[in-house]
């Protein structure tokens, strides 16, 4: 399977959950609206996320995957299992006992780091504790899901450990669909939703074990141990609680900050959703297909393969992130529009959200070109400086956002994430060329520049038409403007793919095969993913 093929099937996993994000956010958006609840909610969730992006997928991972994948290629199966199990030993101890001190001491959390600016409103507060108590177990369910989709991902199984994430939406719509159905009031609305963000942990825990087992890995509970081994990840794993979750962390600054202003939070979030849709889809693919292959490369000594996936995902990366950007750079508010307002989402509600969306987009390669850069640093076991850039963009994102906050409000939390990736995202580009251990080939480096041309073509066919379609995407009907909107967006993929092609920007033979295989695929058994 090649690799832009791997990230294929990752990435169509992904969107499956990200499609559903979005029938989510508009069903929250029509119940909830930009309100108090709204914000209790998504802060209330924001922390157990945090800490499953800054631990589980973020410093775990990163650190796991490159040494399970070197067991696996160096001592076999057995090796890596007898590794697995300490891991799972000291992880599972150690989650446990986080949960029940988070848990018991989560009115002071929520008043420090959560959301500090509820305690103006103590109905709100209060609610907020309540919320993120119930949903804080969800990172013990997270934390272990990610150490098997580890394994899975090590063994060369992508498909499934990118679709079980798809339930968290999937019941939170059902959750969401019996609200509207039954009228509940907002608050109980809130409870629901919680309860269905831990439900959703536990089956998803539940379906990757399945498959672990199917996969022929079992793994027993120990007693934790720290053998060579584990001190080996959690050596790693320190670093990297920055590096992996640096996103997360600008994002958990701008919630502190944002709670000071009404709506703030629940404006950021319904913004950061849609840009989720291909940073989800493209920075994960990448993400969780170039580590675990990074790896294998490094340890076999090819490091002619190792520069040939970094170029290629450095391709795959951009030729789809960077016309994403430009589109919802172009034309937010159409989107924001025909996604959210309607119910309690108000046209102002859609105006500021546009806003901020647009600020998010402009930091979109950013975030997916971290994905192509860190693993060049975790394959090689390096996390320190990863870890050292991340806290200068974490030194960035909160000058900014305080310098910025009394202006704009929740755009200056938008904008300071955006150009605090790109900080990061340029010490490790710059970094990893003066160690020699990446260069884009010209050959690269001339389809980067064909992508980069034919996104700035298409987003001034975007920005006519959005002229041309003004009236309908202004004073027009739901059905109409969605219409418009859809046509922009089509003429806008059509521009972009056809110059895209003629230029060289993508490779026409790489697109075929990758098509021709997963119509093989659909078609016949999965070579790769029996799992699925």
């Amino acid at each position: 399977m090649s690799l832009v093929s791997k990230f294929a099937s990752v990435g169509s996993a992904t969107m499956a959950s990200r499609l559903f994000g979005f029938i989510r956010e508009a069903l929250l958006a029509a119940a909830l609206g930009a309100g108090p609840v709204t914000d209790a909610f998504y802060a209330a969730f924001r922390f157990p996320n945090l800490f499953r992006r800054l631990f589980a997928e973020g410093a775990f991972n990163t650190a796991f995957i490159p040494l399970f994948a070197k067991e696996m290629e160096g001592g076999g199966i057995e090796a890596a299992r007898r590794f697995g199990e300490d891991v799972l030993a000291v992880l599972l101890t150690a989650l446990l006992a986080l949960s029940a001190l988070a848990m018991i001491f989560m009115p002071v959390l929520a008043a420090s780091v959560v959301a500090p600016g509820f305690l103006a409103s103590p109905e709100k507060f209060d609610l907020t504790v309540t919320l993120t108590r119930i949903m804080f177990p969800y990172l013990l369910c997270m934390s272990l899901v990610a150490m098997l989709s580890g394994v899975m991902n090590s063994m060369r199984r992508f498909f499934l450990p990118a679709l079980v994430p798809v339930l968290l939406n999937v019941i939170l719509v059902a959750v969401l669909a019996a609200a509207l159905a039954l009228d509940l009031q907002a608050r109980t609305t809130g409870l629901w939703l919680a309860w269905g963000v831990l439900a959703s942990g536990i089956a998803q825990l539940l379906i990757l074990a399945r498959a672990v087992r199917r996969a022929g890995f079992t793994m027993r509970l120990r007693l934790p141990h720290l053998t060579p081994a584990v001190r080996r990840v959690l050596v790693l794993m320190a670093p990297a609680l920055l590096t992996g979750g640096i996103m997360q962390i600008n994002l958990l600054v701008g919630q502190v900050i944002a709670s000071a202003q009404e709506k703030a939070i629940s404006l950021l979030n319904f913004a950061d959703r849609i840009n989720q849709l291909p940073l989800g889809i493209i920075g994960v693919a990448v993400g969780v297909v170039l580590l675990p292959e990074l790896s294998r490369a490094l340890k076999a000594g090819d490091d002619r393969d190792a520069q040939h996936l970094q170029n290629r995902s450095l391709e795959f990366a951009l030729g789809l992130t960077m016309p994403a950007a430009v589109g919802l750079m172009v034309m937010p508010g159409p989107i924001v529009a025909v996604l959210y307002e309607r119910g309690e989402f108000s046209p102002l509600d859609t105006q500021m959200t546009a806003t901020a969306l647009a600020a998010f987009a402009s930091g979109l390669p950013a975030y997916v070109l971290a994905k192509v850069f860190q693993p060049g640093f975790f394959a090689r076991e390096d996390m320190r400086t990863p870890m050292w850039f991340s806290l200068v963009s974490v030194i960035v994102n909160i000058g900014m956002s305080l310098a910025l906050f009394p202006l704009y409000g929740h755009l200056a939390i938008a904008l300071s994430t955006s150009a605090s990736s790109w900080v990061n995202v340029l010490l490790l580009a710059i970094t990893l060329w003066r160690r020699n251990d990446f260069r884009p080939t010209i050959l690269a480096i001339r389809r980067v520049a064909m992508i980069v041309l034919s996104s700035v073509v298409m987003g001034l066919v975007v920005y006519l038409l959005n002229g041309f379609f003004a009236k309908i995407l202004t004073n027009g009907g739901s059905l109409e403007r969605a219409a418009s909107t859809g046509f922009i967006i089509a003429a806008a993929a059509l521009t972009y793919f056809v110059l895209a092609l003629i230029t060289g920007a993508l490779d026409r033979r790489e697109l075929a095969s990758a098509w021709s295989r997963r119509r093989w695929r659909a078609a016949g058994p999965v070579a790769d993913d029996r799992s699925a």
